[in-house]
């Protein structure tokens, strides 16, 4: 079938269903985390935020059993193989709706048949395929497939990625913040390297800035607020107790990281904030959180993607994402223009 399946977090399918019709993907079905949106044939473009992956052009498949429905997703996998040939690793990723209680188990259990039935079927290919898509955002061409209810899942060749995933947690980190950052740099493609300098405003418990720091990178951490965890006391950090919106880097200086994870209005941030530094160039890279609790979700993001936005104006590259550990709010990632 044409179209797409777009798989994002449980919960904010609303705003996910909202996002791909204001692209052009019209909403036909949604569940926990997913919409299966109406379109044509060809892969799913563009940017979008609130999509951990989308399936192009899915097949449905329907069965109770669960040799039924492995076999219904190998007969799709080997049909669209033609003349393909798989010489190197290929992703082969199963996942299940989210909020619905034994869909993991349910999507698992299928998977584990599947590759039984792939070893006995074409046992070459089956040694190179890997759990998950390689490497970072973008397209990948594999077998991605995404259970909706136990007996229904939809099966695609070829997914967009968005480059979030669930991080393992360091139990020296201040705060839960710290996986937010972590992910971030995956969406990215880079992370702060040794000897690299990172301006954290708004730092305080300290999560971003142990983050940076346990990477060799120097951190300079703003708050009033003080650092717990790894983040205190931290020999490549240095606290300034001062407000966030007030600090300025010394003349002539540049950071090469802009951190900044702030309770506040988002346009607040945006204006007082990334406007000036991105445009000042005082930094090379940021990763920027927005909070949308109380502002409409999509407006904001049409806002950030308009040609009056300092993304736009001074990001050399951007992308805003809801990532798998964010809450109401967007992480923003990108580098400036030199």
């Amino acid at each position: 079938m044409p179209g797409m399946l777009a798989v994002g977090q449980t919960g904010y399918e609303k705003l996910l269903a909202g996002e791909l019709a204001g692209a052009g993907w019209p909403p036909r079905e949604q569940g926990p985390g997913w919409v299966l949106a109406g379109g044509d044939a060809g892969p799913p473009g563009g940017d979008t935020a609130f999509a951990h992956r989308r399936l192009a052009a899915p097949v449905e498949l329907r069965a109770g059993p669960v040799n039924a429905l492995a076999r219904l997703a190998l007969d799709f996998f080997a049909g669209s193989l033609r003349d393909e040939r798989m010489a190197a690793a290929w992703p082969c990723a199963w996942s299940g709706a989210g909020g619905t209680v034994g869909l993991g188990r349910r999507s698992a259990a299928v998977a584990a048949e599947f590759h039984a039935q792939l070893r006995r079927r074409m046992s070459r290919v089956a040694a190179l395929a890997v759990p998950e898509a390689l490497g970072g955002p973008g397209p990948a061409r594999g077998l991605f497939v995404h259970f909706t209810a136990f007996d229904r899942a939809f099966a695609a060749r070829d997914a967009l990625l968005g480059g979030q995933r669930r991080m393992a947690d360091d139990p020296a980190a201040p705060s839960r913040s710290y996986l937010k950052v972590e992910e971030a740099y995956a969406v990215l493609g880079a992370e702060p390297r040794p000897g690299e300098t990172v301006v954290d405003l708004g730092a305080a418990p300290g999560g971003w800035s142990y983050s940076a720091a346990r990477r060799g990178a120097r951190v300079v951490a703003v708050d009033n607020g003080p650092l717990r965890g790894g983040a205190a006391g931290h020999p490549r950090i240095a606290h300034r107790r001062s407000d966030a919106f007030g600090f300025r880097p010394a003349r002539g200086e540049t950071f090469d990281w802009l951190f900044c994870d702030l309770v506040e209005e988002p346009h607040h941030v945006l204006q007082d904030i990334v406007a000036p530094w991105l445009e000042r160039r005082w930094c090379r890279r940021f990763i920027v959180n927005l909070k949308f609790g109380r502002t409409d979700p999509l407006a904001l993001l049409r806002e950030l993607q308009a040609a009056s936005s300092p993304l736009i104006r001074h990001g050399a590259t951007f992308r805003v994402r809801h990532l798998y550990h964010d809450r109401e709010e967007f992480t923003v990632t990108g580098g400036v223009k030199a």
